[in-house]
């Protein structure tokens, strides 16, 4: 195997005992470490895809506060779920996490499976998730590879393979079963990703302060800061959005449901269209898109604000109008006329939540 070529003369032992030492003087104190419950653990992974610590912290204990335990989360409303992680992002990782906990409570009796075989086949698990979670939370030697392991062994072990490609995780996961401890597993994957989220940072790396650096080959050569190799990605999608805060002659505030798939399906959202750069009216275009989709006659007025947001493979531009709805409109599972003040109950996604924010007092009162 590949990963075994890498491995070949290496101080397996010496390095399990310099990481996982420096890890438990050294990890730091966060809540999902307080103790090893399986349903806590999993909940922080699933958090940690794609985000910091620190962001991650105080959603973490609000959510296991609502939720405290799997059995909690598999018995509550997908409305209070979405609206727990409002704010956090990539929301189709509560929605698959939601899904998990209803089949282990079904299928596992509310125990969180501790084989690769079982674990692996619930909705949203990956092999990092599998991984992470079966090692800190059972003690069992399986690899759990992220973006922060991939960095810390390329260096390690002088791997020149592009970690923008799907294959590479494979040889990183090799090398992984090669040098994981069976003794503590679980200190071990967790020290990997701690070493590569506060020494061997990208970029430039601590190496002076590095626990295993007399094992790292890639400082050897001195060549750390020229891994790991990750072509860059395409050219982001850059779309422009019009949107409208509508308010009816009651003073309730429209407002939409996503659909059930896709981006940030199912977060609530005010009415919004596309509007390209090339719309000669792109407020007339939002009138006539609210006519035709919503059957709503609105009057809008000038827009009060401009907000761009950001994702991983997409820029929203969103241009927003203030309107009036003129006349009646139906109402549906997926088209609310809310009090200003239940607005706060519903989950939007964060452009939504900035677009409510950026609305003038006086439409908001």
């Amino acid at each position: 195997m590949k990963g075994q070529t890498f491995i070949e003369g290496f101080a397996v032992e010496a390095f399990q005992r310099d990481l996982i030492s420096w890890f438990a003087k050294e990890q730091r104190d966060l809540p999902w470490r307080k103790d090893n419950d399986p349903y806590k653990v999993w909940v922080s992974e699933i958090m940690l895809q794609q985000t910091r610590v620190d962001t991650v912290i105080p959603y973490f204990n609000r959510f296991i506060e609502q939720f405290p335990t799997l059995e909690a989360l598999a018995e509550a409303d997908e409305e209070k779920v979405l609206k727990a992680w409002e704010g956090l992002g990539y929301y189709s990782r509560v929605r698959n996490l939601h899904a998990a906990v209803k089949e282990v409570k079904e299928t596992y009796g509310g125990r969180v499976p501790n084989t690769v075989e079982e674990f692996s086949k619930l909705k949203g698990v990956g092999p990092y998730t599998t991984g992470a979670v079966l090692s800190i939370a059972y003690g069992i030697p399986e690899p759990a590879v992220d973006g922060n392991v991939m960095r810390v062994l390329s260096r390690i072990f002088l791997v020149w393979e592009d970690i923008a490609k799907a294959g590479t995780r494979k040889v990183f996961e090799e090398i992984v079963r090669q040098i994981i401890s069976h003794d503590n597993p679980s200190y071990f994957n967790q020290a990997l990703m701690e070493l590569g989220a506060l020494i061997c940072v990208p970029g430039r790396p601590s190496c002076l302060l590095c626990p295993v650096q007399a094992h790292c080959r890639a400082f050897r050569k001195g060549v750390q800061s020229e891994l790991p190799v990750k072509t860059k990605k395409g050219k982001t999608k850059e779309v422009q959005i019009s949107a409208a805060v509508l308010e009816n002659e009651e003073g309730k505030i429209l407002i939409h449901k996503r659909p059930n798939e896709g981006l940030l399906a199912n977060l609530w959202e005010f009415p919004n269209c596309e509007t390209p750069l090339t719309s000669e009216n792109p407020k007339e275009q939002l009138t006539n898109f609210l006519r035709t989709q919503y059957g709503i006659e609105a009057k809008l007025a000038q827009p009060f604000a401009t907000i761009q947001h950001v994702f991983s493979h997409l820029i929203w531009n969103i241009v927003v109008y203030q309107g009036k709805i003129i006349g009646d409109i139906e109402e549906t599972e997926r088209l609310k006329l809310v009090d200003k003040q239940e607005i706060e109950n519903y989950a939007f996604p964060v452009s939504h939540q900035r677009i409510w924010g950026l609305t003038p007092d006086a439409l908001k009162r």
